[in-house]
């Protein structure tokens, strides 16, 4: 197990704690830059989805593993960033200007839609936000104008300069720079004194406050930030996918954003791009693992769905901390291997009667 002796404040925010961390950082980006030279087009364009999503999650563990505000109706500024860029690109503007400006577009909406979350939390929140979620299913059916209604729209990838984004592997590249830049801007928000704030309103609304927390300003900007994150992410599933539609953005999409990152591991940067990883290849193996179960059970249609609720119950019950939080575990064990104690990440019950 490593100790760095730190020489001066500053080290504490460095965006590695080690040398040897950017090293394989480093050989990592290199192989992500390489791999879709030599995978097929359809694993690359699964790779592209697992970065969108990554995005997503992003924006969701901001909101509901570091502010502590639980949200099921992500898919409402996913849509926004999908419709606002295939309206824009549909009447010749630029995707490259249509790209910030469905983000812009989903922010502004978070910042109205956090607003009920100065008043509300838990259980009261997640509604409110699933409803918000089902008025934006009627505003996708209603407003043809913009949406086209229940036909959808079809949308063609971007050009920039001599570069074709029509071809899956070029536009794995645009969508995993587009990854990288929402990375960097995760990690400096949560090295600010704004990201621990938000921290702070999650651990202890009370005590936050009496530290001279601003409640209503933080709750509405971890709203805020994390719509802008997942408008960004649905305009560039629009693209991906090249035509949407309202099946695209139902309530069932909000609810697979938030196991995305319950089973990654909430409140953690490396818990997103699991998450994403997880859920973008889980219906692959469990359409590979239909032709080895037996008929009665593989020709189910609920088959997907059941999987996701047994490993949903079986990762909160046994590993609350995501694939994340079993990574770190297994990581420590070696690390301290033969000095490992069973109870080290043992769970503590705490109460705070202040708050109830």
């Amino acid at each position: 197990m490593r100790f760095k002796k730190r020489r001066n404040y500053l080290e504490d925010i460095d965006l590695f704690k080690y040398r040897s961390t950017a090293v394989w950082y480093g050989i990592l980006l290199v192989i992500m830059l390489l791999l879709p030279l030599k995978a097929g087009t359809y694993w690359t364009s699964l790779m592209t989805l697992t970065a969108i999503y990554a995005i997503v999650a992003l924006g969701m563990n901001l909101l509901t593993g570091y502010a502590g505000q639980i949200s099921m109706g992500h898919a409402a500024f996913f849509a926004v960033g999908a419709y606002t860029t295939a309206f824009f690109t549909g009447s010749g503007i630029s995707f490259w200007v249509a790209l910030p400006i469905g983000g812009i577009f989903a922010a502004i909406l978070g910042i109205f839609i956090g607003m009920p979350a100065l008043r509300m939390k838990g259980l009261y929140l997640a509604i409110a936000t699933m409803g918000f979620g089902f008025i934006m299913e009627q505003v996708i059916h209603s407003w043809e104008y913009v949406t086209n209604g229940v036909n959808g729209q079809q949308l063609s990838r971007p050009t920039l300069g001599p570069i074709d984004f029509s071809s899956d592997k070029y536009y794995f590249y645009l969508v995993f720079f587009v990854l990288l830049i929402m990375l960097l801007i995760m990690k400096n928000i949560l090295r600010t004194p704004t990201g621990r704030a938000m921290t702070a309103v999650r651990d202890s609304e009370v005590a936050a406050e009496s530290m001279g927390v601003n409640l209503a300003v933080y709750k509405t900007a971890a709203f805020a930030i994390s719509a802008l994150f997942t408008g960004i992410a649905g305009s560039l599933f629009a693209h991906h996918m090249r035509f949407i539609g309202p099946e695209n953005f139902d309530v069932t999409v909000s609810i697979n954003f938030l196991i995305m990152i319950i089973i990654g591991g909430m409140g953690s940067v490396h818990g997103s791009i699991f998450g994403a990883m997880f859920m973008t290849l889980l219906p692959e193996m469990i359409a590979l693992g239909k032709d080895y179960l037996p008929t009665a059970i593989g020709q189910q249609s609920g088959l997907q769905g059941t999987v996701y609720g047994v490993l949903l119950v079986l990762f909160v019950l046994f590993e609350p901390l995501g694939i994340y939080g079993r990574w770190l575990k297994v990581k420590f064990f070696f690390e301290t291997f033969p000095f490992y104690k069973k109870d080290t990440f043992k769970r503590i019950r705490k109460y705070t009667k202040s708050e109830h």
